[in-house]
């Protein structure tokens, strides 16, 4: 049985902590299913394929590495690729102990099993909600995201302006 794992977020804008994650992943298992999320409470940046496309281009050398919408339930996804584990990177206590709680729903609704991977010590502090309120504010973006993600963010951020 190959390990499958997939790895769900809305990656909005991925993120150095995002891609740290998908890398050591495919280090891990088999094959890693990156799974966008459609999350319908939060009004994205991107969309579904923009976000799809940066993720797709920074994880080229990574060839067992697959990027994948999603909307609805994680297992329900997770089934669909033959995910047999779900990753979740988690940079501290308060990201464990939510975590915890859905791989406990995750695994009663579906026997599948949840694997945490703590954040690098430089990556702690990274989240998409911070990314973005930097970005509207023309804060220093490079230590956050890759460049290409970095040039996609200042589009987005002198279109807003412009209307």
């Amino acid at each position: 049985m190959a390990n499958r794992a997939i790895y769900p977020g809305s990656f909005d804008p991925v993120t150095l902590g995002h891609l740290d994650i998908i890398k050591r992943s495919s280090e891990l298992f088999d094959e890693v299913f990156v799974a966008v999320l459609h999350n319908v409470a939060k009004k994205p940046m991107f969309s579904m394929g923009h976000r799809m496309r940066m993720i797709k281009d920074l994880c080229a050398s990574c060839l067992n590495v697959h990027v994948i919408a999603f909307d609805g339930l994680l297992v329900d996804a997770a089934g669909e690729v033959g995910a047999n584990i779900i990753v979740k990177g988690v940079r501290n206590l308060t990201d464990y102990q939510q975590e915890v709680e859905m791989a406990n729903i995750n695994r009663l609704l579906s026997g599948i099993e949840t694997i945490f991977l703590p954040a690098r010590a430089e990556y702690t502090h990274i989240s998409s909600r911070i990314v973005k309120e930097l970005a509207r504010y023309g804060g220093p973006l490079g230590e956050y995201v890759p460049k290409q993600v970095e040039a996609e963010l200042q589009k987005v951020m002198r279109k807003e302006k412009e209307t």
